[in-house]
């Protein structure tokens, strides 16, 4: 973009450029006018961002706009248009001098300049942002002759617009329209015959209102509007991009109903999502609520680097905060200062730092019954045990005096064997406890048992270094111990969250050092190991090898102890001893808890699956054991024995823990291991630079003075009442819902680039009666779908059409395309098949065959049976990688990013899948067995199914196409033109009878009024 260069102007060519224009005349509006001609044609090369400022020129500071050049001029002389450098260049005829230059393609209408003209000559003045200044209650206006049962303030700022543009209220729709609406809107569900007829015959006063409490009141108004939360916190079943593996997350999509359902205020809503972790006290159900920031993607693809990855998640973490709770596009300072809004570079990872400084477990839901359930199966477990030894297989014993005896008898000959043979294997171990342990990342604790617990991040290359001093003298064997604990994934022992198996490891080498000279290791031996990746063999020898691509692993079975002996060349007698483990190479995949164990014994030793308590036992002599220390054993014994294998399976299968439900939440670090936030230029996650400390924006109100620097208190923040933004936002969001469109028309985008709000006044008192009803989603929208505005008749006239096609200025009701889930949800209620369960797993329903072949892997979309079928759209299994088809089709999201809006597209496609989608069919089968069955005048059935459609009667005109349509389905049933049998499906009577109404009913849901709100 050329460089503005300053010059004094002649007052001749001034004279003969501009019009006179009267001094400090009242100007155009900064913030509707004037600041988004700038914002669009201006900040880009002279805003907030200074890496790519020109000419040292802000026009986003009225300081720098008014600033003198060496020459004298000014870019802007207030006052006078004829003066200022602006003027001069935006109505140059010069390509060189022009503003805008001709290379931005963004030419200024002549209306915009002569905006920016009168805006000078009134003085130049400049406004904060409208949506940077917290929000003041207006009084609504009085509006004079309104024969309306009541005008809310809502009413009151909305008709106080409609004579200025021209327009009046519509007036009310008929009841019949207000039910439909708003139970669509409240619950996401038509109404039912029933309570269509209990409203329409309820004449006492506040009939609507009762009606109103009631859809409120009801469990599925937590399923509606948590669909519409769900579109921003990008939730998914699955992990997303190429294997797309599934996940465990559903507790959180269960846990945004029931906080809906119980109006629980918007700011604690927010708080628990964001911080519940951090509440004191934090239930179990506030943890479950940081699954809000845990919906992010994950890949598990084996070449990427898992610390580029989750950074990448965090980037997504803050512009999903961002446009949810302040509508700013906080990603676009991800790369540099944002071009538009006053968000600095350093600012965005400052936020960037507050959501940083936390780790992302699998969290298991406390179970009430699996305590009991895992008792009786121990008593039940136990009671088999004490019945193994009967079972002995005697005539596979290959002894032949076993023969003449009984299999308990065998058994304990062979128990005695064992405690021979195992005694003679049984060495001292001594746990050593290291002097120091460091890792290149993951945080490495030191436990009162001498086992080391890793936390924190993980890379593909870990490297353990331990360091052991004041150590027997001798050494003949060293133990690791790869052991389990609940705070690791799948309780470990390894630490592998993704790629791999979760809960494994791959240690690639184990090396050490005696005084500083290398251990040379003859032989190694490992309790079991199994490789989950490539065909190389898994071992401990593996790991001693000196190729880091093999080694042990123990993949298949987490939660479990497992143990590696190494045995050195010659018996180590040093002061210090150093180990080295290596980590990774295939995945992310280090220990996760671990001991080490020395001993001296001359004999070495093997690993084994013994448990510590057996080894304490091997090592008491047998005379000294007391009869329950031998039964130990001999249980030991006994779960161990290869003859016993298909025997004990269901014992092993009783003795593992209850599978518990889990969900993904995320957790503060400790205070010791922190995660640091670095700068990173231009976004990039390999170029880290200058450290920053979590802050908020400098534009919007500050933290508290004192306020901890954590998670809770930037959600606190969030919701203060002196944020400008998250109320706003928040009835922005609401309106939008119910009209189709938003107060602000640009939902996710409340700054310079955003729409103006419509009804400015009305935006601000909607946010300030929302905190001081409490944050109460519940009031809120009771107060919108109450109001006369929202009353409104629909009907589009060609007066509202000419002056107001978007109905920008509330003259009618909403007419809006229902969102895809409520289109399947609306159709399986109007055929009966609706299965009303709340919560739970998500589930399969059908859809067409093929669906799902554009996922990677060998994804089957197997179709739930029964019930499930039949559940609302909300609890459909979300696969990223191929969304359920009909939901795609009809704009639904897929969970990849935060949606605060979705599209509303209209497509062949839409009416094909109406007409034959597998849902849809089967639903108008349903209706056609069941219209087929009442029997009756078809004039009377036609109405009473019209009715359950679309809740009105039918009128002249459509009764007679409904007959016309009959006639004919019923002639070419007849005529055998049409398959009557496939097309009414399974059911009792007539095929045919069936597969007429069943037509009639799928003709129904492809008209546009079944899938519109009106």
């Amino acid at each position: 973009m050329p460089t503005i260069r300053f010059r004094r102007i002649s007052l001749r060519f001034a004279a003969l450029l501009f019009l006179p224009i009267a001094a400090r005349a009242a100007g155009p509006d900064f913030n509707r006018e004037v600041r988004p001609i700038l914002s669009n044609y201006c900040f880009k090369c002279h805003g907030p961002d200074d890496k790519t400022r020109k000419a040292k020129l802000r026009f986003d500071v009225r300081e720098s706009a008014l600033r003198e050049a060496e020459s004298g001029a000014k870019v802007i002389e207030p006052g006078k248009p004829e003066l200022s450098e602006t003027i001069v260049r935006i109505f140059s005829k010069d390509p060189d001098e022009v503003m805008p230059p001709p290379s931005m393609k963004k030419d200024l209408t002549e209306a915009q300049r002569d905006i920016l003209k009168r805006w000078i000559a009134a003085g130049a003045e400049y406004q904060p942002h409208w949506s940077f200044v917290k929000p003041e209650k207006p009084v609504a206006p009085e509006i004079a002759g309104s024969n309306r049962d009541r005008v809310s303030a809502i009413d009151a700022f909305v008709q106080a617009q409609l004579p200025k543009v021209g327009l009046s209220a519509a007036p009310e729709a008929d009841r019949l329209t207000l039910i439909r609406r708003v139970s669509l809107d409240l619950v996401g569900l038509p109404p039912t015959p029933e309570d269509v007829a209990a409203f329409v015959n309820d004449a006492s006063p506040g009939a609507y209102d009762r009606l109103v409490d009631r859809l409120l009141a009801s469990p599925h108004y937590g399923e509606r509007w948590a669909r519409r939360w769900l579109d921003l916190a990008r939730y998914a079943d699955t992990n997303g991009y190429e294997k797309d593996r599934e996940r465990s997350i559903w507790p959180y999509r269960d846990w945004v109903i029931q906080a809906l359902n119980a109006d629980m205020p918007f700011d604690r809503f927010t708080v628990e999502q964001i911080a519940g972790d951090l509440l004191p006290g934090a239930t179990s159900e506030q943890i479950v609520a940081t699954g809000f920031h845990r919906n992010t993607m994950l890949n598990e693809e084996g070449g990427i680097d898992p610390l580029e990855f989750r950074y990448h998640a965090m980037a997504d973490r803050v512009a999903t905060t961002g446009k949810t709770w302040l509508g700013l596009t906080t990603g676009c300072a991800q790369c540099h200062t944002h071009k538009y809004d006053p968000i600095q570079h350093a600012e965005y990872f400052s936020m960037f730092a507050f959501l940083n400084n936390a780790d992302e477990p699998e969290y298991e839901l406390p179970d009430v019954g699996a305590a009991a359930r895992q008792k009786a199966n121990e008593v039940r477990a136990a009671k088999l045990l004490a019945e193994l030894p009967d079972k002995w297989p005697v005539e596979k014993s290959g002894w032949t005096s076993d023969l003449d005896q009984t299999p308990r008898a065998v058994a304990e000959a062979r128990f005695a064997e064992w405690l021979t043979r195992e005694r003679s294997r049984t060495v001292k171990w001594q746990a050593l406890r290291p002097a120091d342990a460091r890792s290149n990342l993951p945080h490495l604790t030191l436990q009162p048992d001498a086992s080391i617990l890793a936390s924190g991040d993980i890379t593909k290359s870990d490297q353990y270094d331990l360091k052991f001093t004041g150590l027997p003298r001798g050494i003949t064997a060293i133990r690791l111990e790869a052991l389990p604990h609940p705070d690791l994934p799948a309780r470990g022992p390894g630490l592998c969250y993704y790629e791999g198996p979760k809960g494994d490891f791959f240690m690639g080498e184990f090396q050490a050092t005696a005084d500083g000279k290398p251990v040379q290791f003859t032989k190694a031996t490992e309790s079991y190991a199994k490789n989950n990746f490539g065909k190389n063999p898994a071992s401990a020898a593996a790991a001693i090898d000196g190729d880091p691509q093999t080694g042990w692993t123990c993949a298949d079975r987490p939660g479990e102890a497992h143990e590696a002996v190494f045995i050195p060349s010659s018996p180590i007698a040093a002061a210090q001893l150093d180990l080295r483990m290596l980590f990774g190479r295939h995945y992310a995949c280090s220990l996760g808890r671990f001991r080490i164990s020395v001993t001296t014994d001359p004999r070495g030793a093997e690993a084994r699956e013994m448990g510590d308590e057996a080894e304490r036992l091997l090592a008491i002599a047998d005379a000294q054991l007391t009869a329950a220390q031998r039964n130990k054993l001999r249980e030991q014994f006994l779960l161990t024995a290869p003859e016993l294998k298909a025997a004990r399976a269901e014992i092993e299968k009783l003795r593992k823990p209850q599978p518990a439900t889990t969900t993904l939440v995320l957790r503060e670090r400790p205070p010791e291991n922190p995660r640091l936030t670095f700068i990173h230029n231009r976004g990039e996650f390999t170029q880290p630079t200058d450290r920053v400390e979590p802050g908020v924006f400098s534009f919007l109100n500050p933290l508290p003075a004192g306020a901890p620097r954590n998670r809770l208190a930037f959600a606190q923040w969030l919701v203060s009442p002196e944020n400008p933004l998250t109320a706003r936002v928040t009835v922005n969001r609401a309106w939008a819902a119910f009209f189709g469109c938003g107060i602000v028309k640009t939902l996710d985008d409340f700054g310079y680039q955003g729409s103006p709000p419509s009804h400015p006044e009305l935006l601000d008192w909607l946010a300030v009666e929302f905190m001081q009803q409490g944050w109460s989603m519940k009031k809120l929208h009771r107060l919108i779908v109450t109001s006369a505005t929202y009353r409104q008749s629909s009907r589009v006239t060609p007066a509202l059409l000419e002056k107001d096609r978007e109905n920008v200025f509330l003259a009618r009701g909403p007419r809006v395309r229902l969102e895809a889930e409520m289109i399947r949800d609306s159709a399986l209620a109007i055929s009966g098949l609706l299965t009303p369960k709340i919560g739970g797993p998500s589930v399969y329903p059908p859809q067409p065959e093929g669906a799902e072949e554009a996922a990677y892997g060998k994804f089957t979309w197997k179709a739930s049976e029964g019930p499930d079928r039949y559940r609302r759209g909300l609890y459909t299994f979300t696969k990223r990688t191929a969304p359920y088809a009909m939901f795609n089709t009809f704009d639904g999201p897929t969970g990849e990013v935060c949606v605060a809006q979705r599209e509303v597209s209209n497509s062949p496609l839409q009416a094909l899948t109406v007409l034959n989608d597998v849902v849809f069919m089967e639903a108008a089968q349903a209706i056609g067995r069941t219209v087929a069955a009442q029997g009756g005048a078809d004039e009377t059935r036609n109405e009473q199914l019209f009715r359950r459609f679309f809740v009105r009667p039918p009128q002249a005109e459509e009764r007679a196409h409904l007959a016309a349509f009959l006639q004919t389905q019923r002639q070419r049933c007849s005529e055998r033109q049409i398959d009557a049998a496939a097309l009414a499906g399974k059911g009792d009577g007539d095929a045919n009878e069936r597969a007429v109404w069943t037509a009639l009913a799928r003709a129904l849901f492809n008209l546009d009024e079944a899938v519109t709100k009106n």
